[in-house]
């Protein structure tokens, strides 16, 4: 929805004017009733007032086409001063070294558009848009890396493990000391009991042989 609000045959110069008008361009209805709330400029009183008059244009067209319109959903499409007339007054200013200038009273027109349509990003924000794409596709590219890196994770827990594997100096002496003791406790075989072992070998091969001869 869009409505215009015009004021025409304004006291004062075009170029005052445009000093206050061009600081609500593009900006929500409420900003810039505020803006010129605190503006300390003759011109910002009458261009409050088109300014009210754009917003109420805005809803009475609302109302007859049955659209529900927000007045704060408004903002400022289009604002801008046209130069009036200028009136030649019949009075005389002096000048220096003794001439004298024609007084002139400068006239303008104000036009304000008002809008519920989204409003158009500007430069800044498109920017900003663009850079969070950015950083969106170069964070997938950071994060690649650090799967490379899960590798030298494993190999550093497998040196780990080698290492507690490895016997410290205390077991190797204890299990020294064990093979000692295994050692003393197997008996060795002297010459007697050798001996032994071949008395009693030839006792059997005896006895045998007079089983036989029977």
């Amino acid at each position: 929805m869009e409505a215009t609000a015009k004021t025409r045959h304004l006291k004062g110069s075009p170029r005052k004017t445009r000093l206050v008008i061009d600081l609500i361009r593009g900006e929500n209805v409420s900003r810039a009733l505020a803006i010129l709330k605190f503006t300390e400029k003759r011109a910002a009183d009458p261009i409050a007032k088109t300014l009210r008059s754009a917003i109420a244009n805005a809803t009475y067209l609302a109302e007859q086409q049955n659209i529900a319109v927000d007045p704060d959903d408004l903002w400022v499409k289009t604002c801008f001063v046209d130069m009036g007339p200028t009136k030649n007054r019949r009075r005389m200013r002096p000048a220096p070294q003794g001439r004298a200038y024609r007084e002139q009273r400068h006239y303008c027109h104000i036009t304000i558009q008002v809008t519920s349509d989204e409003k158009p990003k500007t430069e800044k924000e498109l920017k900003a848009d663009a850079a969070k794409a950015r950083r969106a596709l170069e964070e997938p590219k950071k994060k690649t890396p650090a799967k490379k890196t899960a590798a030298p994770k494993a190999e550093k827990k497998a040196k780990a493990e080698k290492v507690e594997d490895i016997e410290t100096p205390a077991e190797v002496v204890a299990q020294d000391s064990s093979e000692v003791a295994d050692a003393k406790n197997v008996e060795t075989q002297t010459p007697a009991a050798l001996n032994e072992t071949k008395r009693a070998d030839e006792k059997q091969l005896d006895t045998n042989e007079e089983l036989e001869r029977q």
